[in-house]
């Protein structure tokens, strides 16, 4: 005898057309908002000339947009699950574009910082939306070449996007850098608007809105975020531990909150579906790991060999080339040797990359920092992709929005925790002002950064650990089905 509350969720999918547009709309949305960051960080300085902006408030046009990002992308994610994740796309897709015209037309640095939060609020309406749309419209065993092309188009993106923002700033001035984003965001969340993915209904009522839950989640990331952010210029002042204080408070307050809700923000299936929490681990790590690495390495590039900037992004070429090329690669590995043994050895290359790393030295020649870049590239990009494909994939199709938001997060707090363990590590090691006006001398950054990189390895390694414990295979085997 069977019952409508025996099919599961999963079974409802999207034709193949509606397939392919749902995957071009993921891929563009999330390569927009990768290419306008990544484009920012060159944009900065003329935009501060312009504006007669001091370095904090230039600061704040980044810090603002990571803080709304990091605060809301679960919530949005759970938006995204209640009400269509093709619908919050479109919103937050359209809003973007908006927001962007907004900077480009600012006129001082008060609005820019203003609009570059309301990006950041938008920003956070639409990521989660990419992964919950590809979930929702491909089965479990063919998400992982989506998920691919999405991870090889924000590699793309980071990759060129200092060099179409330095050429756009250059010759048409910082403004145009806002501009070259809105008119694709407009055309991606209008073609999202069309293509409808057929939403899941289960046979229980959709999930309410936790909302003090999503505050106290709100609350966490932000101090956690600022204080991260601000710990590389300023240090570990008193400001910095209180804030780390409240989000420790907040993020425990959360806990206990969220085993007592009806209808928590991030149910337990979810935490509790195969992988799911030591795969989010392992993207924390992993993007630690190679953020911090890449700040040393740059300051190592510009400082110590004394490069400038074309140069230094010549020398870390192959990590964004291997980022791009080693996403669709992994895929194709993560399907014939599952999650466990993917991403363990993606993980120890990452680590031996960063430990290459940790051996260059003042005679470094191009082939040597190649390598450890090739090396790091390569196993941050497989990592990327098999480990979003184990959240994606493995997490209940009902809670897909949180899965994403929850990637996002842990892909916005990585980073972070990376820079500010690796300017802590370098600073206790080392003076940080030099003789000649750059954060540390020569002979003092290279007795340092051994130990750093040595130590940013180690987390790497730490995620390999944690990779024994995801699941053998790709799919369910026959008799163990997917979670409902």
């Amino acid at each position: 005898m069977t019952s409508t509350t025996e099919i599961p969720a999963p079974e409802i999918r999207a034709t193949g057309v509606r397939r392919r547009l749902t995957l071009a709309c993921s891929v563009v949305g999330a390569m927009l908002v990768a290419l306008d960051g990544t484009a920012l960080t060159v944009a900065q300085p003329s935009l501060q000339r312009d504006l007669d902006a001091s370095f904090a408030q230039v600061q704040w046009t980044s810090t603002g947009y990571l803080i709304a990002v990091a605060s809301l992308l679960v919530f949005a994610g759970r938006l995204g699950d209640r009400y269509g994740h093709g619908r919050l796309f479109a919103v937050g897709t359209l809003g973007f574009a908006a927001a962007s015209a907004g900077v480009g037309l600012a006129p001082g640095v008060g609005w820019v910082i203003a609009l570059r939060v309301a990006q950041g609020v938008f920003g956070a309406l639409s990521q989660p939306a990419t992964l919950g749309m590809l979930r929702a419209a491909f089965p479990p065993d063919r998400l992982g070449m989506p998920i691919a092309l999405r991870m090889s188009a924000i590699g793309l993106a980071a990759a060129t996007g200092p060099l179409v923002g330095g050429a756009l700033a250059a010759h048409l001035g910082w403004r145009s850098v806002f501009f070259l984003s809105a008119v694709p965001a407009v055309v991606t969340g209008v073609l999202a608007l069309v293509v409808r993915v057929p939403a899941v209904r289960g046979a229980t009522p959709a999930p309410g809105l936790d909302l003090p839950g999503a505050g106290l989640l709100a609350v966490t990331p932000a101090c956690l975020v600022h204080t991260l952010v601000t710990v590389p210029e300023r240090g570990w002042t008193t400001t910095a531990v209180a804030g780390l204080a409240v989000a420790a408070v907040a993020g425990g307050v959360f806990v206990r909150h969220e085993r007592r809700a009806a209808s928590p923000l991030v149910p337990p299936r979810l935490l509790r579906a195969p992988g799911v929490g030591a795969a989010l681990g392992i993207l924390v790590a992993a993007s630690a790991a190679m953020f911090g690495a890449l700040f040393v390495g740059t300051y190592f590039l510009q400082d110590v060999l004394g490069l400038d900037p074309l140069d230094c992004a010549l020398r870390a070429l192959p990590l964004a080339v291997m980022m791009v090329v080693s996403a669709p690669l992994a895929a194709v590995v993560l399907r014939r040797q599952g999650p466990r043994r993917t991403i363990t050895a993606a993980m120890t290359v990452l680590a031996a990359g960063i430990l290459a790393l940790s051996r260059l030295d003042a005679a470094s020649g191009p082939v040597a920092t190649g390598t450890g870049f090739f090396l790091v590239g390569a196993g941050f990009g497989t990592v990327m992709v098999a480990a979003t494909a184990v959240v994606v994939r493995h997490a209940p199709v009902a809670d897909a929005g949180v899965a994403g938001g929850l990637q996002q997060t842990a892909m916005n707090v990585g980073p972070t925790v990376g820079i500010a363990a690796a300017t802590t590590l370098m600073t206790a090691l080392a003076p940080r002002t030099g003789t000649d006006g750059s954060p540390w001398p020569d002979t003092a950054f290279l007795a340092a950064m051994p130990s750093t990189l040595t130590a940013l390895a180690a987390v790497a390694a730490f995620g390999a650990a944690v990779a024994t414990r995801l699941p053998r295979h790709t799919a369910p085997r026959p008799g163990h089905p997917a979670p409902a």
